[in-house]
């Protein structure tokens, strides 16, 4: 067994990691930018390096900074989590050639599974269905028509080298393709360093289902049953639960098949997990993810296996510790991302500070984070801060159980999809066990998920500046929480402190309205940089025109025209960085 475990990656599967090598007797070693000096995932390991700044790609996907620190720790392995170098095959081939173990799969099956033509290629000869379409990258728009008319409308253009929602783009008609099949390229290249896409059938509204396996280097493959994974936005997954709501037992062999034969094809070792798309009793291979899953935990608390544990003991060449006969389902899981988002936004990300910060406890209770009180949540990385799991006796059980956790759960003033989790798990749909995109779809139902709104308005000229305090009284022997506005001049002060023991005074707000949404300047919803520019000065716009796309915590983000008019004035340009409510045009 190794003696020291380097974890190339940050936040909440970086502490992830560092907890299962402890309970191992295993030195964890964390690697950290300069934006991640004081982050939690720092702490939690035994030994830290500062690899370099906070931009990703002179840091967390520096493969020589990487290596250069194994070395200086005397680090025998490196596990890479999820995202960045987790399925870089280069970087495997890499940490071989300097003797150093990737507690991960061998690099040619994450060449094989990476590009996702030659994985659908594999599947198919290996006997495994796949969804309808291509094999090979289309060589340009025209190819890539051709690719669509023989896989048959509507399609989806996908980046060869995509995952996480990453270069997949849906074209309806023909008329949508060259947009579909250029954003998709663009992403592509973007994130993976890779423009080529392929095209396949898209199938409207499917379930998307998925199958946890493990290898090991002795031939052993097994699978941990399936999780549904199939509340998305922008095709990245919001909540997964386990076992799937519409999967019975003769589905769940037959899936489990899939898995382990995929696996098998590629000679796979390590966890991984097999995607897959549902539809009615059909099953269509969709990808395969070589690596550890950001949602393992729900798999974890219906089986009790311990997931990464497994991965460490696989790569020190360790046969795996149970069978398939072994794997037993107990109960029902529930897995919420906690993302800086505002759903109420259509999902804009939120960066910002973290004040306050206390966590749900008690029975069936999980939370995965990589934040606390006074951390910041800055727009450089992606933007799920933690990761909230429960399970229960079945999904009723576990439903309430996770709507009580995030009552509890308090993360201030950072915005968060904590409204949006306690609207959805409450609807007809998600009680049905829908993909609920119809809801997810709707600006009209994502903005009723918006918080109680505790701004003040705007003083008038003559009236002086108030704020709003939060007290907790007792009137008679019962409590009451009470909100008290008035004039900021001494009321601070003059108020009374809350009592030991009660709940924390929450942050003043104060009067000062945050810009007319009718007037003529468009301003920024989000922090982060502008990546496209639409229009110029003097162009005719239609509300809902496309004004600029801003890219904030991996996301590319479309802002549009708020109403008609001509544009008069432009305040950006493309690289540029902007903040929450900095102008980007005036429209006239």
């Amino acid at each position: 067994m190794f003696s020291k475990i380097l974890i190339a990656n940050r936040g909440e599967i970086a502490i992830r990691v560092a907890r299962a090598c402890k309970e191992m007797g295993i030195t964890s070693v964390a690697v950290y930018s300069e934006a991640d000096r004081d982050a939690p995932h720092v702490q939690a390991c035994d030994e830290a390096f500062l690899i370099g700044p906070a931009i990703p790609s002179e840091s967390y996907l520096s493969i020589e900074k990487i290596i250069q620190a194994c070395k200086d720790s005397g680090a025998e392995a490196v596990h890479p989590g999820y995202g960045f170098l987790a399925e870089n095959s280069d970087f495997a081939r890499a940490l071989d050639e300097a003797g150093i173990n990737f507690i991960g799969p061998p690099a040619s099956a994450i060449d094989a599974m990476g590009s996702k033509t030659m994985a659908r290629e594999v599947m198919e000869k290996a006997g495994v269905p796949i969804v309808p379409g291509a094999t090979e990258p289309a060589k340009d728009l025209d190819e890539a028509r051709a690719q669509a008319e023989q896989a048959g409308y509507p399609v989806a253009c996908k980046a060869v080298g995509g995952g996480g929602g990453k270069g997949f783009r849906v074209a309806m008609t023909p008329d949508e393709l060259q947009e579909a099949f250029e954003g998709s390229a663009r992403e592509g290249e973007k994130f993976f360093s890779d423009d080529r896409v392929y095209v396949e059938r898209y199938l409207e509204n499917p379930r998307h289902v998925e199958v946890q396996v493990l290898a090991d280097k002795h031939g052993n493959v097994i699978h941990l049953a399936e999780r549904d994974c199939s509340i998305q936005r922008r095709h990245q997954k919001l909540i997964e639960e386990a076992p799937g709501p519409h999967v019975d037992e003769e589905m769940r062999d037959r899936i489990g098949k899939i898995a382990t034969d995929a696996a098998r094809a590629v000679g796979y070792f390590s966890a991984g997990t097999v995607e897959g798309m549902q539809v009615g009793t059909e099953y269509f291979f969709l990808e395969m993810n070589t690596r550890v899953q950001v949602e393992h935990c729900v798999t974890e608390m219906i089986t009790g296996v311990d997931i990464v544990r497994e991965q460490i003991k696989i790569a020190a060449g360790e046969e795996l510790s149970l069978t398939q006969e072994d794997v037993e389902i107990d109960g029902w899981a529930i897995e919420c991302r906690i993302n800086a988002e505002k759903a109420d936004k259509n999902f804009s990300p939120a960066p910002g500070p973290i004040d306050v910060y206390d966590e749900p406890s008690g029975p069936g209770i999980r939370v995965d984070s990589g934040v606390k009180a006074g951390s910041e949540v800055t727009p450089m990385y992606d933007p799920m801060v933690a990761k909230l799991i429960v399970w229960d006796n079945d999904r009723a059980a576990a439903t309430k159980r996770m709507l009580r956790a995030l009552d509890e759960y308090t993360i201030e003033p950072l915005s968060t999809l904590i409204p949006f989790h306690k609207a959805i798990l409450q609807t007809e749909q998600w009680d049905r066990g829908e993909t609920c995109k119809d809801l997810t779809e709707d600006k009209k139902w994502l903005k009723a998920t918006k918080p109680e709104d505790t701004e003040l308005p705007a003083p008038a000229e003559d009236e002086a500046e108030k704020v709003a305090r939060d007290y907790l009284v007792e009137v008679s022997g019962k409590r009451f929480d009470v909100k008290v506005i008035g004039e900021a001049s001494g009321f601070a002060a003059a108020g009374p402190a809350p009592a030991a023991g009660g709940a924390k005074p929450k942050r003043e707000k104060r009067a000062g309205g945050s810009g007319g949404g009718g007037g003529p300047v468009l301003a920024s919803p989000l922090q982060g940089s502008i990546f496209k520019l639409e229009v110029a000065e003097g162009a005719e716009v239609k509300e809902g025109d496309l004004i600029c796309i801003i890219e904030a915590m991996k996301m590319e983000n479309e802002i549009t025209a708020h109403k008609d008019g001509k544009v008069s004035k432009v305040s950006i340009s493309v690289g540029d960085a902007v903040a929450s409510g900095d102008p980007l045009v005036t429209i006239e």
